[in-house]
């Protein structure tokens, strides 16, 4: 059986992010687990969520890519300072890929777990960020480049 043209895998890019994603998908935490589960029920605006999706240098916990929506469960460790600065600067990221970040403690996914699905639907139902605009011209008038 011979192989088609253009099904080279030796020419395929090869993601070297994706090792890691898969070792996160299966060392999620409890509240990682529950809001998983309850994730995959959903139906509404078309929603689909990856685990652990690759953005960029980043792995959002959960990512409708259709809605432009992330979502993080975060431990009490995300509260330290230096833990809070990383987090602002993932989420000013995403922000500028036109993803919108909606951030939820581990404790309420645990506890309050249908309170977390409503703030989800809710968030589901606004229209997806627009595409950022492209880079901004510098100073001196020169055309922005696309990262």
């Amino acid at each position: 059986m011979g192989s088609m043209p253009g099904d080279d895998l030796s020419e395929r890019k090869v993601d070297r992010r994706v090792p890691r994603a898969r070792s996160l998908r299966r060392a999620m935490t409890d509240a990682e687990r529950k809001l998983w589960w309850r994730l995959r029920e959903l139906k509404l605006n078309g929603s689909h969520f990856r685990r652990q999706a690759t953005i960029g240098p980043y792995y959002a916990d959960f990512a409708c890519h259709e809605c432009r929506l992330v979502m993080e469960a975060d431990g009490g460790g995300h509260a330290e300072e230096m833990r809070a600065a990383a987090d602002k600067d993932r989420t000013d990221f995403l922000r500028s890929r036109g993803y919108r970040v909606l951030r939820l403690w581990n404790h309420d996914v645990l506890k309050d777990t249908d309170a977390v699905m409503e703030a989800v639907n809710e968030a589901l139902q606004l229209p997806p960020t627009p595409d950022p605009s492209p880079p901004r011209a510098s100073a001196r008038g020169e055309r922005g480049t696309q990262a």
